[in-house]
């Protein structure tokens, strides 16, 4: 296990992800169908934000549950778009940062997904504390 080697050794490429104005129910089914936790939100693949799972659970667990609550959910879900749930002034890394620095950012905060993004801010993958894990384990 090389710590200092990159992010990008790591990181997942293939991602899934919304636009700002996309609705809410699009996040919701990409995370089901792909059995996956974060979903980044981009414009013009520039990353404004990231949806988690646990911020989907917040958003649909903000009523009290009721005989209505999976209709209300459904109606909720179809008109709230991604930019009304998503969290914004994300931590980032770049691709050739160190597995290190991605550690102590997971350690110092309470997120389990961190944005690869270069320069321009433009998104070139995700690294999870799964991925971690996984580097560890093998």
């Amino acid at each position: 296990m090389n710590i200092q080697a990159p992010v990008s050794s790591i990181m997942s490429t293939d991602l899934m992800v919304v636009q700002s104005d996309d609705k809410v129910v699009i996040v919701r089914d990409i995370m089901e169908i792909n059995e996956i936790h974060h979903v980044p939100v981009v414009n013009f693949n520039k990353i404004v934000g990231l949806i988690s799972k646990s911020d989907l659970l917040h958003f649909l667990k903000g009523m009290n549950y009721n005989s209505y609550q999976d209709l209300m959910n459904d109606v909720r879900l179809k008109n709230y778009i991604a930019e009304e749930i998503m969290t914004e002034d994300l931590e980032c890394l770049q691709p050739e940062d160190s597995i290190e620095k991605a550690i102590e950012l997971f350690q110092k905060n309470r997120f389990h997904a961190i944005p690869i993004v270069k320069d321009d801010n433009s998104l070139v993958g995700i690294l999870t504390t799964f991925d971690i894990i996984n580097m560890i384990v093998e």
